[in-house]
Order: structure tokens, then sequence, then C-alpha cells
């Protein structure tokens, strides 16, 4: 059955157009109350990132909540794997994170963790949906939710973030520049590295409600890489606006992505005998990663893009670590879904126990060119249906032959058409194959 409001992570979109108004969220707020209120359980978390829309958002979901009889737990600005942490260590029945990830400040979204702190199953959204369509009718008043807040939930978090690091090692001696994207992990992440004993130089710290993102964070490397040369740092590391998504910087200023992070992980943990089963990627996961896993006896397979699709594979395999390229890294023994400060902080382990820098430690993997074009599509033209595209993407997989591979994939957040093309060839080469092919989608 197909969804009618709930994307693939979550809801999203432009405050104040479709579903991200107060309206929407008041009656999203009441329906979702009415499905996690059948539980017994009626503590609700609600944390956001620091975009201007928060604020109206998550007065509009309290209003709905409570109208439902849940008790809304206000957590203030915090990253989204905190949300999901706090939500099992609270017992509490769900948690409710108001954030756009990675997006401009102008869009934000509004996405669900269960009691076990993973994605809300599809069939619980679908619950929540039929609920949507029905006409609001509050609770007696008698039975209606009262909100608090915790004043100390960064804290509590800031703790469990150092927990995953071994405490057999610390990072004195290390300079390290830490980008929080002015999101959710400004108050949290040079806080956890600092305490762990490295000199921090924190970048996008200082949010301001429309600055989230901007020219800054995991989406934006160029001013961190610059800033780690610059202060010739031992290396940077940058999360998006939400803190799920994690990048890295070099001390030469080389930006390893999702896949060579998890690559150093699963190879860490190899060294230490402590790698359960193999490691998940996605269609969008570089060959490179592949080949270098495969060199290590490391089993490698491949989700639909997606940290849902990602999860839910490694719990098919029984397996606990996974990655999407974009910075998703998901360490199961610490956390149910990616979580940019404890997956940077299990590099930095593997650092300290092999005694290597970034820089060293990337170079197993040697990734292939692959170029990623995406295109704000006409709505009411399905590329994938679409006879100019299937006839250019049949030209190119011919020229490629197994040298190299194509993926196109609608985005499931937005309006946008993705092209993925990498190749054991010139950069130019996959670069000029990327642009013809994302030049057949009518715009």
């Amino acid at each position: 059955m197909n969804k009618k409001y709930f994307g693939t992570d979550g809801i999203r979109g432009k405050v104040g157009e479709s579903l991200i108004t107060p309206e929407f969220a008041l009656k999203l707020g009441w329906a979702a109350g009415r499905v996690l209120a059948k539980s017994g359980n009626k503590k609700v978390l609600i944390g956001k990132d620091p975009r201007i829309s928060g604020y109206m958002l998550e007065a509009a979901l309290q209003a709905g909540l409570t109208s439902a009889g849940i008790i809304p737990v206000l957590m203030g600005p915090m990253p989204t794997p905190a949300i999901a942490y706090l939500t099992h260590t609270f017992r509490a029945t769900a948690g409710i994170v108001i954030s756009a990830s990675h997006n401009p400040y102008y869009d934000n979204g509004i996405k669900f963790f269960s009691d076990e702190g993973i994605k809300l199953s599809e069939k619980v959204e679908l619950e929540i949906e039929a609920e949507i369509d029905k006409e609001l009718k509050c609770v007696d008043s008698s039975e209606m939710g009262k909100a608090y807040r915790v004043n100390d939930a960064a804290g509590r978090y800031i703790e469990f973030c150092k927990s995953t690091f071994p405490s057999q090692y610390d990072l004195s001696g290390l300079k390290i520049v830490v980008d929080c994207a002015n999101g959710a992990t400004y108050h949290i992440a040079p806080s956890v590295i600092s305490e762990l004993g490295a000199e921090v130089i924190a970048m996008g710290v200082e949010p301001n409600g429309i600055n989230i993102n901007l020219n800054c964070g995991a989406t934006s490397m160029d001013a961190i890489a610059a800033r780690v040369l610059e202060e010739k740092a031992d290396f940077g590391i940058a999360f998006d606006g939400d803190g799920d998504r994690v990048m890295m910087v070099d001390h030469t200023g080389y930006v390893l992505d999702g896949d060579e992070l998890l690559y150093i992980i699963a190879r860490d943990k190899l060294r230490k005998g402590t790698l359960n089963g193999g490691a998940v990627g996605t269609k969008m996961s570089n060959l490179g990663l592949e080949q270098a896993l495969k060199t290590l006896g490391i089993p490698f397979d491949r989700s639909d893009v997606g940290d849902r699709h990602v999860m839910e594979l490694m719990k098919k395999n029984g397996w606990s670590i996974g990655a999407e390229n974009s910075g998703h890294v998901i360490c199961a023994d610490h956390l149910a879904t990616g979580d940019g400060i404890v997956s940077g902080l299990q590099v930095m382990s593997a650092m300290q126990g092999s005694r290597m820098n970034l820089h060293d430690l990337r170079q197993g993997m040697r990734k292939y060119p692959q170029i990623l074009e995406s295109i704000r599509y006409n709505n009411e033209i399905d590329p994938l249906q679409d006879e100019d595209v299937l006839a250019e993407l049949a030209r190119i997989e011919t020229l490629l032959g197994d040298r190299g591979r194509v993926l196109l994939r609608k985005s499931g957040t937005e309006p946008v058409f993705r092209v993925m093309v990498e190749a054991d060839e010139s950069e130019e080469k996959v670069i000029a194959y990327a642009k013809s092919l994302a030049s057949k989608v009518k715009v």
C-alpha cells in the first residue's frame, strides 16, 4: 500500500507549503498520538535542529499530541541520533525529530523513532496516515497530556557518545577541526571531542535559524578542508544539520566520504577480531569500496539507497556496520541508527589503535571516479519511463561494458532525479557520461 504523507525519511518539504504547515503538524501530532497511545505508554520525546521554523512546528506538534492524551517531552535542539538514543533510554513510546537534515533552512521535516530507537515501521506510518484523514477530536480534559522540558539532555548524550570511545585511548595531542554546520551538533560535538583530550577548532557553531548547512558542514566540505590546512590540524570532522551524517578531512585536505569511513571501521574491526560478518553499503557505494573489502576477505552487500534500507539489510544479514557514501554510517553495536559523532569516534579509535593517521588509514581503498548529477524534474514526467533517458542509458551502458555502472533513481524527499556514473575511466569521461544522461531529463 502506497503511503500518502510519509516519504523515505519521514515528512519533508518547504515550510509553509504542502505538508510543512502548523495546521498539518497539529493534525499529525494528534493522529500519531492516537496511534501511539494504544501501547499504554503516553511519553513521546520531541527534538529539533536549530532552523527557525522548528519553533512553530514544535508548538503545533505539542498541541496535537496533548490533545490526544500524550505527554510530550521537549528536548530542545538535539541531533537526530540523540533522540533515537534518548527515546530508548527514557523508555518513551516514540521520539519525534523536527529537521530537514542537510536541506536549506527554508525546508523542514518531521520524522519518528520507535521505542527501540529505530525508524517507525511502515505499518505504524500507515496507521498514522489513516488517522490523519479523520476529524480531530480532543480527549477529555482530564486525560490531556502535559508537556515538560528536559534541561540536561545534551549532557546525557555527550556522556553516551564518549562511552563509545575505548577507555584505553584518548585524543590528547591532536588538533581537530570540528564543523557542526550551524546545526544540531553545535553544542555537543565540540564538547565530546575536547573532553576526550583533543584541541578543538570549532566551526559552524553559531546557529541563527537561517544559516544551517549554509556553506558549511558535511554537505559543503571546502571550508573545513581549507581550515584544516590553514590550522595545520591533524584532521577535520564535519556533520550535517541534524548530525546523522559525517565526513572527515585528512591533514592533506583530502575529503573522506561514508564509503571510506566504512572501510576504515570495517578493517579496524577485522584487526581487533570484533567484525560481525560483513559490511552493508548501498547501490551508490563506490566499486572501490567493494573491491577493497573483498581484498580483506570482508563480505559486502548492497541495499537500496536510504539509511532505513541499510539497517534492514544489516539486520537481515546479522551484520553490525553499514553506510551510505553520503556519510550515514551505522555502527549498530552502539546505536541502531546513523550517528555522525559516534561513527567519527570509531574512526578516531581506529587511528589510535593502529597508530596511523587518517591519510594512511584510507590508502587501502582506491575509489573509482564517480559522478552524481542531481536534476530537478517535472513531476508530470517520470524520468525512469522517458524514452530519451532510457535510450541514452542503454548507449552509455554499452560503452562502459563491465568497466563501470550507471544508477538512476528518484529522490524520496524532493522532486530530484539522481544520475550516478562510475567507471574505471578518466574522471573527464565519467563526467561526460553523467552530464549527457542528465541532459535527457525533462526539467
